[in-house]
């Protein structure tokens, strides 16, 4: 494999944007072979071992990638879309590999979405039954009332399907709005569960966004970016 600038190296391993990586390595908090790193070198991804304030940071294998998206509202989560729609896919060009959406946000939805080339990975992150964590942040019109969060917490019928218990908490009130903004964490990935979920208890979501996937979160992500998710993260989602 070719040698590739170090920052370059640190941004593929999800450390950061290449820039932060810069200033990461301008204050001596990163180590190639065991040495304080200067900026402008560059590295074999296979041969050298880089460290990170301490801890090794792995590359992501060659074969597999996965990818952070912080994904805009008016794309549509799939590889091909028959109305010609933007695809997520239009926002990650350049990778060689052929990617798949992880999941599904609807078209006006934003937040984390993983794009990856590993079926396996895939599945267990979409099933049910390994419980993988999506945290969603609701903006609702009105001003939402402690039991309709206790009915969401406990699982409601939303068409023949009542959903799993979620954690549900009230973020904002915005009296003067007349609007609420909530958190709601899930498993489940039915179709525009969350939406369905608000409005089975009485509220139109007007805003709604996928703030984390297991433990990863792209608060750091400008909408419309992506990132390439480390090793560790990976797991850390396969764990949660």
């Amino acid at each position: 494999m070719e040698e590739i600038r170090l920052q370059k190296y640190m941004a593929d391993c999800g450390i950061a944007a290449r820039r932060k990586c810069e200033e990461y390595i301008l204050s001596g908090q990163v180590k190639v072979n065991g040495i304080i790193a200067s900026l402008g070198i560059k590295v074999n991804p296979k041969t050298d071992v880089v460290e990170f304030r301490g801890k090794q940071v792995q590359y992501p294998e060659e074969s597999k990638k996965y990818i952070l998206l912080n994904k805009p509202i008016g794309y549509v989560t799939t590889v091909k879309d028959q109305f010609s729609r933007q695809t997520v896919l239009d926002l990650v060009k350049g990778i060689d590999a052929r990617l798949v959406p992880v999941g599904r946000l609807d078209m006006y939805t934003s937040g984390a979405l993983i794009l990856t080339n590993d079926g396996e990975f895939v599945y267990k992150v979409t099933h049910p039954k390994y419980e993988i964590k999506k945290t969603y942040i609701a903006t609702i019109i009105g001003i939402v009332q402690n039991e309709k969060i206790e009915e969401l917490r406990k699982g409601v019928d939303i068409g023949g399907y009542i959903t799993k218990p979620a954690k549900v908490k009230i973020i904002k009130i915005d009296k003067e709005k007349n609007i609420s903004r909530i958190e709601i964490i899930i498993h489940e990935g039915k179709n525009r569960e969350v939406r369905k979920m608000c409005e089975k208890v009485g509220y139109k979501v007007m805003a709604l966004h996928r703030s984390k996937i297991g433990n990863i979160d792209v608060k750091n992500l400008k909408i419309g970016n992506w990132r390439y998710l480390s090793l560790d993260e990976v797991k850390s989602i396969l764990k949660s």
